[in-house]
């Protein structure tokens, strides 16, 4: 019989604080071969990065608040290029549960959007209730310019994200190799400010070397 490639690791019906990670982490594993080949390697000095999204997009209370994260809040995963960030992601949602799944836009491609569909796109990604959203790659994208008029996107989205994160309770995540200090000076104090009520950060070690090599 072929398993479905959506189904989801065999979890205890008690709480979630107790599912095996050990299971989960075999789970990620094989997932990641089946969408990215069989070089796919969850590599064990990683692990204290995914054992927090695990915990976070299964919502262990427990394990988050141990681990320094809130619930409430979205994800900010920090890392080097080629830490395999966006992986992680993809393969959180997953992982995730039901009130926890997100859709993953690269920041690309949405500044392609821009070019092509103007204002309307930050009222498309600021202004989409009930939909989590996973901003990949924040910080490649530059400013655009619409009939001459220069907008920095990202900033304008997240901004508006911040508003639906206070009245709706919307969350919100972010991939990106830029440092906190590096995402201020590209997107200004303000954005940076809200990001801080917006998102646990969750950081891979600097010397992460690149998995595309």
């Amino acid at each position: 019989m072929t398993e479905q490639k959506t189904s989801t690791p065999p979890l205890t019906k008690t709480t979630p604080s107790h599912y095996n990670a050990e299971d989960v982490l075999i789970w990620l594993q094989k997932k990641g071969e089946e969408l990215y080949g069989a070089n796919f390697k969850i590599n064990t000095e990683d692990h204290y990065v995914i054992l927090k999204l695990i915990a976070y997009f299964l919502g262990d209370q427990e394990k988050c608040l141990r681990y320094g994260l809130m619930l409430h809040k979205g994800i900010l995963l920090i890392g080097p290029v080629g830490s395999g960030k966006t992986a992680l992601m993809n393969l959180m949602k997953l992982l995730a549960k039901t009130e926890r799944k997100f859709f993953l836009k690269s920041s690309r491609d949405i500044s392609f959007e821009f070019i092509k569909d103007g204002y309307e796109v930050i009222h498309r990604y600021s202004h989409s209730e009930h939909k989590n959203y996973c901003f990949d790659d924040l910080g490649i994208e530059k400013n655009l310019k619409y009939f001459g008029n220069e907008c920095n996107l990202m900033a304008e989205i997240i901004l508006s994200r911040y508003d639906l994160f206070v009245s709706k309770k919307i969350q919100t995540h972010i991939t990106s190799n830029l440092s906190a200090r590096e995402l201020e000076a590209a997107y200004g104090n303000r954005v940076r400010s809200r990001l801080r009520e917006m998102v646990n950060l969750i950081s891979f070690d600097k010397a992460t070397p690149d998995k595309r090599n």
